[in-house]
């Protein structure tokens, strides 16, 4: 495995790929330390996650990602990444069935071959539509209308990705260029909604049972991009792993063992492709051929808030 890159702050800001880039590019994905414990001073038993690089090629350090145990008691792992916002473009594609039934041109349905030279991670979205009603906005078409009060990952034209409780309407504005609604949010203001105790909220689950494989988004106050996927979660468990990993927000995506997939590209043109998540059930190329559910791309980026390659 290979060990963490730091690189200085100021050595990031000199590689921006556009001008005016907020200063979220030269912040570093913070330590997973649990039981109240720092980097500095670890409590008892505690455990401080620290991240590696994954994406070696990338002229700004981007990809990054981590594992830790919620409860150091428990055998289960949190599989999560980090993704630079301000270095990368988050892209959007709709699979040969999902999110649903529709007569709009669904594009590509995998990561279109002219673009995965800067190809930097593939990973799951949310529910079908048939399964919880939510907005759906890529490529400048509407294929399902934003529900007002789920919460919604979008892109804005300004290069800006956040994770909202959505307060507009059915259509997104002009500023918008990607948006993908999933249930309410699981964690605002930094700690767990009401909701998230809420387990039959969440999502029909296989056989039943209240902890299952769950992955979740979320965005940290620096306004990057936070990916987890672990097995055994309640809502209400997630949750708190959302909030371990600092994230002020955060939504679930797609649950049940057969979904979470967190794909990345150790070279560019979709090389060395590595599943982040060990699920035996994906295959590290799954989004390098027509997909049978929708599924998020992120890419090097050269200007905010550029078209997603279609």
């Amino acid at each position: 495995m290979r060990a963490r890159t730091w690189v200085a702050a100021t050595a990031v800001a000199a590689l921006l790929p556009f001008a005016g880039a907020s200063s979220a590019v030269a912040s570093q994905p913070r330590p997973v330390c649990l039981r109240g414990s720092t980097p500095a001073s670890p409590g008892p038993g505690a455990t401080c996650a620290r991240w590696r690089r994954l994406d070696p090629w990338s002229r700004v350090p981007t990809v990054y990602a981590t594992t830790f145990r919620p409860d150091p008691r428990a055998a289960t792992i949190v599989y999560a990444t980090w993704l630079r916002s301000s270095a990368s473009i988050l892209a959007l594609y709709p699979g040969y069935l999902g999110p649903g039934a529709t007569t709009l041109a669904r594009g590509p349905e995998e990561v279109p071959p002219t673009a995965r030279d800067r190809l930097l991670a593939t990973f799951n979205a949310g529910f079908y539509e048939a399964d919880s009603a939510a907005g759906f906005y890529a490529h400048r078409t509407l294929y399902f209308p934003m529900v007002r009060g789920l919460a919604t990952v979008v892109r804005y034209t300004n290069g800006v990705v956040n994770v909202v409780s959505w307060a507009g309407g059915p259509r997104p504005g002009a500023n918008v260029v990607v948006a993908r609604q999933n249930l309410p949010l699981l964690v605002a203001n930094g700690r767990p909604t009401a909701l998230a105790a809420d387990n039959a909220a969440w999502g029909l689950t296989l056989h039943g049972a209240p902890a299952v494989w769950r992955t979740a988004l979320g965005v940290d106050a620096s306004g990057n991009l936070v990916y987890a996927a672990a097995p055994a979660q309640t809502a209400a468990s997630l949750a708190r792993v959302m909030v371990d990993l600092h994230c002020v927000r955060a939504m679930e995506l797609d649950i049940n063992p057969e979904w979470p997939i967190f794909v990345a590209y150790g070279r560019p043109g979709a090389g060395d492709a590595t599943l982040v998540v060990p699920n035996p059930n994906q295959i590290p190329g799954r989004f390098l051929y027509p997909s049978t559910k929708d599924f998020f791309a992120v890419f090097q980026s050269s200007t905010p808030g550029e078209a997603q390659p279609w």
